[in-house]
């Protein structure tokens, strides 16, 4: 019998929470000051490591950079996944809408990293938005396609419905700065992200749904 080598152990619990320090504090500065702006010894002097030692974990920026987007595709995917599942139209875009503000309320840092990537044209994360996020996207047009035959939802453009989603929603992370001053507070509360969610709820469905109740 070949000899099988033995698997390679798991990473220990402390390696692990430095790594995930290292990308919450590159998330930070990398929405911040985009990727060419931020820089491997500024993310380090923010956790009080050496920029030898951030090399430790990750050999490169641009690696690092690489590790964010992907943690922040991943996660928008996951919660993004209602509509494919939903059985019933109005209530698998309820739960979307409500997935992606929750997101750009929890993950702003986040999506303002994705969003500055894609804005410049995504060099660095184009294979994993077309390898990902159009597979997504297609799944869900097929998904209202097959809906609009059953008379479920009015006929529309559903990839520019998605992009009205999206856009809509994640403003929320990108612009809550500019939101919470022209409202007059600090910070935007529960209250803006729940009324912000009835709003976007009300103009999307109200176009999909027209016609299709009795």
């Amino acid at each position: 019998m070949a000899w099988v080598p033995p698997p390679a152990p798991r990473p220990r619990a402390a390696r692990l929470r430095k790594e995930a320090a290292i990308c919450a504090e590159a998330e930070r500065q990398f929405a911040q000051y985009g990727f060419e702006g931020a820089s491997l010894e500024s993310i380090a002097a923010a956790l009080g490591l050496s920029r030898h030692n951030l090399l430790y974990y990750y050999p490169s920026k641009e690696l690092l950079y690489r590790t964010v987007l992907d943690g922040v595709l991943a996660e928008w995917l996951a919660r993004m996944a209602g509509i494919v599942s939903g059985a019933d139209p109005e209530a698998a875009l309820r739960e979307y809408i409500a997935a992606k503000l929750r997101f750009s309320r929890e993950r702003p840092a986040g999506s303002q990293v994705f969003a500055r990537e894609v804005m410049a044209g995504a060099p660095r994360f184009r294979d994993a938005i077309e390898a990902q996020v159009l597979p997504a996207l297609n799944a869900d047009v097929k998904t209202f396609e097959r809906w609009a035959r059953e008379k479920r939802i009015a006929r529309l453009d559903y990839r520019h419905l998605m992009f009205t989603i999206w856009a809509s929603t994640q403003a929320y992370a990108d612009l809550a700065p500019q939101f919470a001053l022209l409202l007059g507070k600090p910070a935007l509360e529960e209250g803006d992200y729940a009324a912000a969610e009835g709003l976007i709820c009300q103009l999307v469905l109200g176009g999909l749904l027209v016609g299709t109740k009795a």
